[in-house]
Order: C-alpha cells, then structure tokens, then sequence
C-alpha cells in the first residue's frame, strides 16, 4: 500500500510552525506495512487543495490529510474533499452534540461558524474527537482510501490511534505486512565514512533494507523488513545488525533509538560513576545535554562555565602562566584542556572530568582559528586524555559538534572501563 500525507495550513507554508504530524504519521504507517511515497504541504486554498487531491489520488493507495478543520472559512479540507468526491457535507449529530456540550458546561455562547466542525462527508465514517472539538472522517471512494485528521497533534495523535488506525485495519489492511525496524546509532564517524564501510551490505540488501540518516556528531543507520510476526522480523534484523556492527564497533554506541548521552546517563547512573565538567566555548551545552536525560542527576555533580580567564582561574585554579603572557599557550590549548579536566574533577570529587575550549566564531580568539577547539577527559587514577578538533560550521554547530564529540569519547572510555 502506498501512501500519502498532506498537511493543509498556509501557517506551515510560512514557517510559523514545524509540520511534525508528517513524522509522526510516517512513523505509524510504517508500523502498520504502509509505505509514505509523498509529503505535500497546501496553503488554505480550495483549488489548490483539490488540485492535491487529483494528484494523490493518482498516486496513492491512501491519502491522509492533517488540518483545516477549524471552524473558520479557511477551514477548507472537508469541503475541498467532499467537493473533490462529488459528496455532501451534513452534520454528525454525536459531534454536534459534543460541541454543544462543551460551550454549555463553561457558560459560553457558541458562534454558528463553529457547527462547521461537526461536518461529515457522505458515505464516509465520522472519527470522534476525545480531545478537541472537529470531527475526523475516513472515506474510500474509487479505490483510494482518504483520512481526514485535525492539525492539532494533541488532537491527532489520539485521533489516529484511537480511530483513524482501527479503521485502517479493518477496512483496508487485511493482507499487508507490518515492517519492523531497528536503529542502530553511530557517533565519531560521519555519514559519508560510515557509507563506504557498509557499501557492499547496502548495495546487496534488498531485506532488510538499509537507510543512514545524519545529524550533527552521528549517524542513525535503520534497517527494516516486513514480516508476519515480531520474532520472524527480529531473526533478520538481528543478523543484519551483528554484520554491521562488525564494520564500526568503536562507532556503534546503541541498538535503540537514543541519543548518547542517553547511553552515557544510564551506564555511569548504573555504576555510580560521576561527572562533572568546565566549559568555555560551548557555553554550558555540555551540561543542558547530559542533564536533559531523566535520571542524570544520580551521576552529573555539575558544571563551571569558564567562559573567562579571570573565571578559568578563580573558579577552576588554572594556572596564570598558562593562560596569559608571552609564553602561554593560551586558553585555548590543549594545556589548558587538560588542566580544566583535572581541576573540575578534583574541585567536585567526581570519577570523571569533561573540558572544553575552542573558538566557535565568528571573530578569532587569541589569533587561532574558527572551529579549533580542545576536548579534555580526566578520570580518577587513569591519565588525562585530550583531543584536538577543526571543526566546521557556524557558531551554534561548532558548539553542537564539539559537544558531540567529547561525549563520545566520554562513552569510549566508559566502555574500555567496563572491560577493564
């Protein structure tokens, strides 16, 4: 079954808000064996629409449909469908009975416009709102299959689990396979390198499939195949996985959707390792990330953002000499790294020290380039290690990467000190 997603709003066309219902439906037809060809995103226009409707349905085995189903006159996606199907629009009592319901119970007036919201298209199956006020529809008409579902994710996700999926089961999925993915995360190697090492494994499998995708400072490599069962799937992915882990075992830290410092939070929390970090240029970020992860408090003690020298040397006892004169090396060196490493961990007795000091732009810093930046990692009893990076990129990547980076150098040495 091949699929479709249009997202109506002339607000998504503008940039003033992120269309994550696409992701969300994507990921949830993908589960269920339906293969997303195309994304369209439409203005609030009626023949604009219908025009995507005509083509659509041209293509698509089914076609789901995200907003306009407000109750204003730019609300336009069951009239452009229902006109687009040559069908009526009347009124679903049990919606209108909701709306009615809701206006009452908070002493409001309701405007008239708002009935718009309870329209339902003929021949087709009204989707109760649990969460909002429009109604959703589902309709087949010629072969292709149509999903009309609110803009509002908190409306729309209930709306498809509860509703939409359902419908779809039992009325147009009675043969197809669900695919079943695994995703398997990379950091310290970039997309292009990580290809070239999976070349011949991509070239030759056609199932599973594989897909790299890259972000800033790592790489999500999913495989996916269609199968009858869970376990059947899991068999074919397993073995897939066990051959790609083989071409990069430095590089793969997880076999889940997660992010490293995910990986990281949970193996010190396990092991009541703990960590603390001093940071220049990336200006706490080492921090935010590492304690946006539930739980990061049983192993992060803290952080000093040592965006100063006169803080560099107040608050983590860097030495002068090394910071400023004729002969210093400056703060950004790998000196100073180092020294910001060990004097972090030693100032918060933690088992493992981060540091970072580098130039993320866009003037230079201390006559040394844009993008040179020095990672430091101390841990109790074992030598400091410091990494020198050229980094690429504006000022916020900059950051990101070098973030990025010393995280997973972080997760190396975790690793080598579980094995040790």
């Amino acid at each position: 079954m091949k699929a479709e997603i249009i997202a109506v709003g002339t607000e998504l066309l503008l940039g003033q808000i992120v269309n994550t219902n696409a992701q969300y439906l994507s990921r949830q037809l993908a589960s269920m064996g339906i293969d997303v060809y195309y994304q369209t995103v439409v203005g609030d226009n009626m023949e604009r629409l219908k025009e995507a409707l005509r083509l659509s349905s041209s293509r698509a085995d089914i076609v789901l449909l995200s907003g306009g189903l407000g109750p204003t006159q730019d609300d336009l996606t069951k009239d452009a469908l229902a006109s687009f199907l040559n069908r009526s629009l009347h009124i679903d009592r049990m919606a209108m009975d909701r709306i009615e319901r809701f206006f009452h119970e908070r002493g409001s007036v309701m405007t008239e416009n708002n009935r718009r919201q309870a329209l339902a298209i003929e021949g087709g199956t009204p989707l109760p709102n649990e969460t909002g006020l429009a109604v959703g529809n589902a309709i087949s008409y010629e072969g292709t299959h149509y999903i009309v579902l609110p803009g509002p994710p908190k409306e729309l996700m209930p709306m498809f689990e509860q509703e939409a999926k359902p419908w779809l089961l039992q009325h147009v999925l009675t043969g197809e396979l669900p695919i079943y993915s695994k995703m398997l995360k990379f950091a310290g190697i970039g997309e292009s390198a990580l290809d070239q090492r999976l070349e011949d494994l991509i070239t030759a499998q056609t199932d599973p499939t594989i897909a790299l995708y890259a972000k800033d400072g790592e790489v999500t490599v999913r495989i996916s195949t269609k199968a009858a069962s869970e376990s059947e799937a899991m068999v074919r992915l397993n073995e897939l996985e066990a051959r790609i882990q083989e071409r990069g075992p430095e590089f793969m830290y997880a076999n889940e959707d997660v992010p490293i410092e995910k990986v990281i939070v949970d193996m010190m929390a396990d092991r009541s390792w703990t960590l603390s970090a001093a940071e220049s240029c990336t200006g706490g970020l080492v921090a935010e990330t590492l304690t946006s992860i539930p739980g990061s408090a049983t192993m992060f003690l803290g952080g000093i953002i040592c965006y100063t020298n006169q803080i560099k040397e107040k608050l983590v006892h860097i030495p002068h000499a090394l910071l400023e004169g004729d002969d210093a090396p400056g703060a950004v060196s790998a000196e100073v790294a180092e020294a910001l490493a060990d004097h972090v961990r030693m100032v918060t007795d933690s088992d493992f020290g981060l540091s970072v000091t580098g130039v993320a732009g866009p003037g230079y810093a201390e006559r040394k380039p844009i993008g040179l930046v020095y990672i430091g990692l101390s841990q109790r009893g074992k030598e400091t290690e410091v990494f020198e990076l050229n980094l690429q990129g504006n000022r916020e990547t900059i950051r990101l990467r070098a973030t990025k980076a010393l995280l997973y150098r972080l997760w190396q040495r975790l690793v080598a000190s579980e094995q040790a």
